[in-house]
């Protein structure tokens, strides 16, 4: 166990055994070799009768992912009213409930395919959403939170250090790390922490997202639409992550390993608190997290 993994109030449980099996096959000189791979599970989510999509997931948090995933697709807002969540493990079908009828029907109409992970979708409403965002203009980042934040997350037990062919995504507070959600595409992992900030009424305003993925346009607008002001990465940028992140005001910061990052967008919020050669590298058994296959 980490020394820093009580901080998180949630956090992977890479020990569960429904949530990766064992599998053998040989290595690259022929010799015999056990390891554990991540499981896949479809789960099929519906709003009140109306069926909405079937996402690949590894299982955990089902009812996180289905309201945040309604959630960051503008199918549900903050002040609508859950009436239930019913989950049905061997169906791997999921209800969300709501007191009054929502206006899915009409949004399924102009339906559009983002790149990504797996099924990743966006609505073509929700550009009207994210241009008219404001996010927090007096919040921070000081370096010596970053320091301490990669460091934290990237020691703490999660199924990327078992089994790897993972995302991880930690909603983060200065230089504590509040909740870590993986799962096989990352637009899972967010739309978890989403739904947990939804569930808990956790506010936006002065957090701090950490993702291993990439610095997408998916991964910047829902950061976003989610009202968080800053993004960080252990992976690099797109061109149209950082052009979406400039625009709405977003701190973008990117290739976060020990002591380097870059930061792209929203420079005005970081406050260079430590000097980063008070900062030790990065042990090099941790490149494996975030790295660019992943």
């Amino acid at each position: 166990m980490s020394e820093t993994s009580d901080e998180f109030l949630e956090r992977p449980n890479p020990q569960d055994p429904t949530l990766t099996t064992g599998v053998s096959g040989i290595d690259h000189n022929g010799n015999p070799v056990d390891i554990k791979v991540v499981n896949e599970r479809a789960l099929t989510l519906f709003l009140n009768s109306q069926e909405v999509v079937t996402m690949m997931t590894i299982g955990d948090h089902p009812d996180l992912l289905a309201l945040g995933y309604l959630l960051n697709q503008n199918m549900l807002s903050s002040d609508d009213i859950i009436s239930g969540i019913d989950y049905d493990d061997d169906l791997e079908v999921i209800v969300v409930r709501t007191e009054h009828e929502t206006d899915f029907e009409e949004k399924m109409q102009k339906k559009v395919r983002t790149s990504g992970c797996a099924q990743g979708t966006v609505f073509g409403d929700i550009m009207e959403s994210f241009e008219g965002t404001e996010l927090s203009s007096t919040a921070r980042l000081k370096t010596s939170w970053l320091y301490q934040l990669t460091k934290k997350i990237n020691t703490a037990p999660s199924l990327y250090l078992e089994a790897g062919a993972i995302h991880g995504c930690v909603l983060c507070e200065e230089d504590r790390p509040l909740v870590y959600m993986e799962d096989v595409g990352r637009h899972n992992a967010v739309d978890k922490i989403a739904g947990w900030m939804f569930k808990n009424k956790v506010s936006a305003e002065n957090k701090i997202f950490y993702t291993t993925g990439r610095l997408t346009s998916e991964m910047v607008i829902k950061t976003v639409m989610m009202g968080i002001p800053i993004l960080i990465s252990r992976s690099g940028f797109t061109a149209s992550g950082v052009e979406l992140a400039k625009q709405a005001g977003l701190t973008l910061i990117g290739r976060a390993r020990g002591k380097r990052f870059i930061a792209l967008a929203g420079e005005d919020r970081i406050d260079f608190d430590l000097d980063p050669d008070t900062v030790a590298d990065e042990d090099k058994k941790l490149n494996r997290k975030g790295g660019s296959n992943e």
